[in-house]
């Protein structure tokens, strides 16, 4: 009987080490999108898909999905800007209307354009830290790809 109990508990045991082996914080189960743009999903609006198109040297423009997490009040992007190139310049945006996000909505920058024009120091291949600004005082910072107009999805989105 003895023996008996011991292979059964041997047999848990051996069964129970490739099991707990899994353990918890599963890859699965973590946010991670493999892309060629930046995401920020820590405010109220999540910022997806970033990118500045750009067909000429020092001007290009901002593209993104914004996805609103707020279930009851819309929110409005109200600015985008940044700093470049090794002195620091600045990058700002050529003035624009706000765009609204609805509450619980999603909003493509690309789609109809909202022509967030950006200018500074900065070209296709570079990558440049921009913040994105809200209605309701949040900013978002991003580490942003430049991307040739000619480039694929991106073709023909610079509006600049």
């Amino acid at each position: 009987m003895r023996l008996r109990s011991l292979a059964t508990a041997a047999a848990v045991i051996a069964l129970a080490a490739p099991l707990t082996s899994c353990g918890f914080d599963y890859a699965t189960e973590r946010t991670y999108t493999p892309a060629g743009a930046a995401n920020n999903r820590e405010g109220v609006v999540d910022v997806l898909s970033a990118v500045v198109v750009s067909g000429t040297e020092g001007s290009g423009t901002f593209v993104a999905s914004l996805s609103n997490n707020d279930e009851l009040e819309e929110q409005s992007l109200t600015g985008v800007s940044g700093l470049s190139g090794s002195e620091g310049a600045t990058i700002e945006a050529v003035e624009f209307e706000p765009v609204t996000v609805p509450a619980n909505g999603l909003v493509n920058l690309a789609d109809p354009p909202a022509d967030i024009v950006l200018t500074g120091d900065f070209t296709a291949g570079n990558f440049v830290p921009l913040s994105v600004d809200f209605g309701n005082g949040e900013s978002i910072s991003l580490n942003v790809p430049v991307v040739p107009d000619d480039a694929g999805y991106w073709e023909g989105l610079d509006a600049s």
